[in-house]
């Protein structure tokens, strides 16, 4: 059964300022696996339904950061469901977006099991799939370690649309492109130190030919660049327009119908 409807604090907005509305209603959601259950975090947008999105973390957790991104999407329209991949280390596991919660967060990802992260990931897109709230169809959205558990989960859901940002996973499973027929997105900062632009190189020249994939790339960017509650990584005017794109891609892939419209 659903957990009781709750209201958010506010968040900061995209320049750090406090909202001076109620952040979008969530509940949480729990998801069965074979070794217990976890948390799906979940925001309604205004209409109460609307296409579902599976936003899947960073390192950081399901964080501030997720937790804003989360607000952006159910402002569009869409159903987002957030899940807690690091439940089986740390449930609830948020980290501070500083130098200390990055080395933090870098220990945690060092004994996360990315395998098991995709499993747990494909249990809860089948969870949100199948919630009465999702209609239109239903999408999945990453960025660092999400934007490589998006990219693997792609190939084993039917998903309507799947963004992936700066996933490091990538370049070194290109052949994994093969197996995803939905319409694909990818984002990458040309001057990442954690993903060299080489690696980078090897996802354009996959996806050159594939219909269904699109690869968009800002040179001057370096990792996490559309982390807006990170300081030492965020760049707005490079996160700016990657954002725009995805909502672009989302629109044409994963539209809102909204009532009247």
């Amino acid at each position: 059964m659903p957990a009781p409807f709750k209201t958010l604090p506010p968040e900061a907005g995209p320049r750090g300022e406090r909202s001076v509305t109620a952040s979008p209603v969530q509940r949480v959601e729990k998801v069965s696996t074979p070794d217990g259950d976890f948390d799906l975090p979940l925001w309604l947008p205004e209409a109460g339904h609307g296409p579902g999105i599976l936003l899947i973390q960073e390192i950081y957790g399901v964080s501030a950061y997720i937790r804003a991104v989360a607000e952006d999407l159910a402002a569009l329209g869409y159903v987002v469901a957030a899940p807690d991949l690091f439940w089986r280390l740390e449930p609830g596991y948020q980290a501070a977006h500083d130098e200390e919660g990055l080395n933090r967060s870098l220990a945690m990802n060092a004994r996360f099991d990315v395998t098991q992260g995709v499993d747990d990931a494909q249990r809860a897109f089948e969870h949100l799939a199948a919630l009465p709230e999702v209609q239109g169809g239903t999408g999945i959205l990453g960025f660092c370690l999400g934007g490589s558990i998006a990219y693997f989960l792609a190939a084993r859901t039917q998903a309507d649309a799947v963004v992936s940002f700066y996933g490091s996973d990538v370049p070194g499973q290109t052949a994994v492109l093969a197996q995803i027929s939905a319409p694909i997105q990818f984002h990458f900062g040309g001057s990442d130190p954690f993903i060299p632009r080489d690696q980078v190189a090897r996802v354009e020249e996959a996806v050159r030919d594939r219909g269904n994939a699109e690869i968009h790339v800002e040179e001057e960017a370096g990792h996490a660049f559309h982390n807006r509650k990170a300081p030492m990584f965020h760049q707005p005017g490079p996160a700016a327009r990657a954002w725009q794109r995805a909502e672009e891609f989302l629109a044409r892939h994963l539209p809102v119908h909204r009532s009247g419209s």
